[in-house]
């Protein structure tokens, strides 16, 4: 017999090699027929293998994180299945879970695919999920498992079997398919009631642009329709307000060939948003004592060495310039600077905390493949700041770090949001991350004891740390529930003896200071990207590049419009006159499409009355104002960054 824990602290015996399949059933039906997987002894694993000694046990369902996981990679399985089925001699690389959904990269031999495939691929996958085939997992020897792949002739797979250890290979089969996997999978394929493929691109093999181009296909499934019609619904949604479309529509940005891949160009409404977001977080950091700097765009090797950063980082890096026989990079990343200054003068406990901001440009070299809009650039402008303090303030200042992401939240009505704390796997000390497993236990301890203590809402997640110590990444939701990755807030122990940094302790002895990475908003890119979807590019009134644009009805009218925008321009308000000779309806549409917040319709009688007939974005006409009180009203908007409505 087996002892078997629960989540709930509850322990049972059962029989040795029950699965968690049984175990559910042993429980409740109901419960049994919502498992998906098993978390055992912390691992996730298909509920129908079978436990042989004492373990934890945690039911996965749909609820749960890894419950969605394991049914998306499962249905990444299907939809190759389906595929192998109506195109005969298809060969597969990769199919992952994501966020939200899967994907599958596969080489159809020349074959383009079309939406109409993809309709077809649907049906087929609808048809194989009704007949509810089990997942079957076998493990299988590294030699027998070459010999299937070289007799189907996929290269892709004996590429992936290369890196693979003997004894540590596994296939899965469901219905007519079966797959080099390690798994975990979903019981069955009946599970899978709601499909919907909803792309194809093209993805380099291993993402390397000189490899070959494979079709890219991406699909999301759901346990029932109603999940599959409000993604539906979602996705349409998004694609009004794709950060894309809207950052061509609203001239926020452009990219061009001769400049480069993933190198934005910020046109003026772009740098007005920009600007407004750096002037909030130096306020903000003021405010907190922070010390502004400013550091060069490249560096010598030898920085980087120092870091550590080469031995990690060099693919997502520039290749170097060699001059006078010295080679230089560009900068990837603004710590090392920021240690440098640190390491300029003696410090001594008293200059401690010693907080570090810069709106550092970062170059990082990333995939082509991998670039996406403003979510994923080569060129990135970071809200950067660096903190050096002792082990006795760290608490403190890590806190004070969190607070300030929720001071940002309200500002940009985030509702939504959670820390994941990133952390290190120890298996891959000295490779992955620095080589000091005690000092990563206290610093991820230290972390979550803040994370607690403040109520903060947190997640854990294996092997996602930085190599220098653990992390927060801040995930947010948009205003239609789109999961972003905003920002990062982390614990370094080990750049501070890299650099010899030290400062004077209350014993008057030298002492390397704990490092804080924050950077609360991100990058210009990504952040400006997420409000352009948040808000619908409707921006709140103190971030809109243009906040009043000023209609008057004929030219007859131009002299008290002109008055008009001078007052609202001696306020500090942004604004422009539509002079056109057009009709009032259509200067009224024009602007619309712009999201201007506020419009200033003026005729003869707002002239008689010195009163403004004022329209609000998304709410039409709100009826007339007087210009004193309409000025008032604006600038109170703007001074207290109100949210937009």
């Amino acid at each position: 017999m087996i002892q078997i824990s629960f989540p709930d602290g509850a322990v049972r015996e059962y029989q040795d090699g029950i699965s968690s399949m049984d175990i559910a059933k042993s429980i409740s039906e109901g419960l049994a027929r919502k498992v998906l997987a098993a978390k055992v002894n912390g691992q996730v694993w298909d509920a129908s293998r079978a436990i042989t000694a004492d373990a934890t046990l945690q039911l996965i369902t749909w609820d749960d994180a890894e419950g969605k996981n394991t049914f998306w990679h499962s249905s990444a399985h299907l939809m190759a299945e389906a595929v192998e089925a109506l195109y005969p001699g298809v060969k597969f690389w990769v199919g992952p879970a994501l966020d939200r959904g899967f994907y599958y990269d596969m080489d159809l031999g020349g074959r383009q695919m079309t939406d109409e495939d993809l309709i077809q691929i649907e049906k087929k996958m609808n048809e194989l999920a009704k007949q509810n085939n089990p997942y079957i997992r076998k493990g299988i020897s590294k030699q027998d498992a070459i010999q299937y792949f070289e007799e189907k002739g996929d290269e892709y797979k004996l590429d992936l079997l290369s890196g693979l250890t003997d004894g540590d290979i596994s296939f899965y089969t469901q219905g007519a398919f079966t797959d080099l996997c390690r798994g975990p999978h979903i019981p069955a394929t009946g599970a899978i009631k709601a499909i919907k493929l909803t792309s194809i691109s093209g993805a380099y093999w291993k993402g390397d642009e000189k490899n070959k181009m494979l079709t890219r296909v991406y699909g999301v499934t759901f346990p029932n329709k109603q999940e599959l019609d409000a993604y539906v619904l979602m996705l349409e949604e998004a694609k009004k307000r794709d950060h894309r479309k809207l950052g061509k529509e609203l001239s926020i940005y452009t990219m061009d060939d001769d400049i480069g891949q993933g190198l934005v160009l910020w046109m003026p409404n772009g740098t007005i948003i920009i600007e407004e977001l750096e002037k909030l977080a130096k306020e903000t950091e003021e405010a907190a004592d922070y010390k502004r700097v400013v550091t060069p765009h490249i560096a010598k090797e030898s920085l980087y060495i120092t870091s550590g950063h080469l031995p990690y980082y060099q693919d997502s890096m520039y290749p170097p310039m060699e001059l006078d026989g010295t080679k230089y990079y560009l900068k990837a990343m603004n710590c090392p600077h920021h240690h440098k200054i640190f390491s300029a003068e003696l410090r001594s406990y008293k200059d401690l905390p010693l907080r570090l901001a810069e709106y550092g440009t970062c170059y990082r070299y990333e995939q082509s493949g991998e670039l996406f809009g403003l979510m994923r650039v080569r060129c990135l402008h970071m809200n950067d700041a660096h903190i050096y303090c002792s082990k006795e303030d760290f608490a403190q200042e890590f806190r004070a770090v969190n607070e300030m992401y929720l001071k940002y939240f309200k500002i940009f009505g985030i509702d939504k949001y959670v820390m994941r704390l990133s952390l290190h796997d120890p298996a891959k000390l000295g490779k992955k991350y620095i080589d000091e497993p005690e000092l990563w236990i206290e610093t991820e301890e230290m972390v979550r004891k803040v994370l607690i203590e403040s109520g903060t809402p947190f997640v854990e997640v294996q092997d996602e740390g930085a190599f220098y110590g653990p992390k927060i990444d801040v995930q947010i939701w948009s205003a239609i529930g789109r999961e972003f990755t905003l920002a990062t807030n982390q614990v370094d122990f080990a750049q501070g003896r890299r650099f010899k940094l030290e400062f004077t302790n209350k014993d008057n002895s030298p002492e390397t200071p704990l490092i804080i990475h924050r950077a609360p908003l991100g990058t210009h890119e990504r952040f400006i990207g997420f409000l352009l979807e948040h808000y619908a590019g409707k921006f709140p009134v103190w971030l809109a590049p243009l906040q009043v644009k000023i209609l008057p009805i004929s030219d007859k009218f131009m002299d008290y419009a002109l008055a008009v925008k001078a007052k609202l321009r001696k306020a500090g308000v942004r604004v422009e006159i539509d002079d056109r000779s057009e009709k009032i309806g259509k200067k009224i549409r024009d602007t619309e499409l712009m999201r201007v917040p506020y419009m200033l319709v003026i005729g003869e009688k707002e002239v008689a009355e010195n009163q403004l007939s004022v329209r609000r974005q998304g709410k039409g006409d709100t009826g007339t104002q007087l210009v004193d009180a309409f000025v008032d009203l604006v600038v109170d908007e703007i001074e207290n960054r109100k949210s937009a409505e």
